[in-house]
């Protein structure tokens, strides 16, 4: 732990260069610090040897680079990975990465420590909220899988709510973005949010980013059970906030449906999504429940989630069926940190 001094992973270019201009060095030396940083994945200043010596001291007396290693990985038999990694307080996150072709694979990670929105079929929303994480906790994750093999897309979707630890998660945006640094452009990262309306607004101003919004019910009525959020943001104002997101981004949005058997799963919910998505750029992504020890829902049958995703085709809706992976090891949101840290699920 280094205290007083700074985390370069913690800063935007923008910040970089303000940090390194106080140090009286030249703009172009932030370019230099982010491929050795990002590019290069070299964290000892001493190793930066294209900087002058007495520069490498002076950033070392201020500055630091973090670097992770997780403290658990556990490997699937269809080739996911997911880490657990323990914080310097520690608190554990996870992140797990899903391989989606030979060549491809997207990381899926972490924005707080546990999560304060309550949603009845996630298991990280029995930890509660800890905290949320810096920039440069979000970050680390996605350097420490890359020393793992190459990521295509990133996806925001694992612990926590990404909109409510919103500064932190655009100052992590930004430094993915970065063509110096991790070069992800906008279309490979992906936010997913339960759906905090006010914050989507705020989005929309702030950066540009891939709107995943977790839908999972087609009534207030329901969806006020599986997530108290629509208790404040029901479905009216999320589909508004959401029209208007993607006419300001000019992005399709895409919305996250959890078919869960006997709750969401029936042919009159799919009709009711298609009245709800009409006359909207958008697309949704069905994913079937997955089970886990003391859980209270069930996986729909095969039949019902053809049945469901056929409805909304035959509408003309996109919709793609999510293969579900990692089902031998713990890959779901919070199932790693659950069985070791011996954690109750509802």
């Amino acid at each position: 732990m280094n205290t007083g001094k700074i985390d370069l992973k913690s800063l935007t270019q923008e910040q970089l260069e303000k940090f390194l201009s106080e140090l009286g060095k030249e703009k172009y030396r932030t370019k230099q610090i982010l491929r050795w940083i990002y590019q290069r994945h070299v964290t000892d200043f001493e190793q930066m040897t294209d900087l002058a010596k007495q520069f490498r001291a002076q950033l070392a007396e201020r500055a630091y680079v973090s670097s992770w290693e997780p403290e658990i990985v556990e490997t699937s038999s269809d080739g996911t990975r997911k880490y657990l990694f323990r914080l310097e307080d520690g608190e554990s996150i996870e992140a797990v990465k899903i391989p989606m072709d030979e060549d491809r694979a997207t990381l899926c990670i972490s924005t707080q420590v546990g999560c304060a929105m309550g949603c009845q079929f996630c298991m990280t929303g029995t930890f509660g909220l800890a905290r949320n994480l810096r920039p440069e906790e979000i970050v680390n994750q996605v350097c420490a899988a890359l020393q793992d093999g190459s990521i295509g897309n990133i996806v925001l979707m694992g612990m926590g709510e990404p909109l409510h630890n919103l500064d932190n998660v655009v100052t992590a945006l930004k430094i993915f973005y970065l063509d110096d640094g991790l070069g992800y452009g906008t279309r490979r990262v992906t936010l997913s949010t339960c759906g905090l309306v006010p914050e989507i607004g705020e989005l929309s101003q702030k950066i540009k980013v891939n709107l995943a919004v977790s839908l999972n019910a087609t009534t207030d009525e329901v969806r006020n059970q599986l997530m108290p959020v629509n208790q404040r943001y029901p479905l009216s104002e999320l589909m508004n906030v959401c029209r208007n997101y993607a006419q300001i981004t000019r992005q399709r949005v895409t919305f996250e449906y959890i078919l869960i058997d006997g709750i969401n799963d029936s042919i009159a919910d799919a009709k009711r999504l298609v009245k709800l998505l009409h006359g909207f750029r958008c697309k949704v992504n069905l994913i079937a429940y997955n089970e886990h020890a003391g859980a209270e829902f069930k996986t729909p049958t095969e039949a019902a989630i053809k049945a469901f995703q056929s409805c909304l085709l035959q509408r003309d809706i996109v919709a793609t069926l999510r293969a579900s992976k990692g089902q031998d090891i713990s890959a779901a949101c919070g199932q790693l940190k659950g069985k070791l840290e011996d954690k109750p699920t509802r």
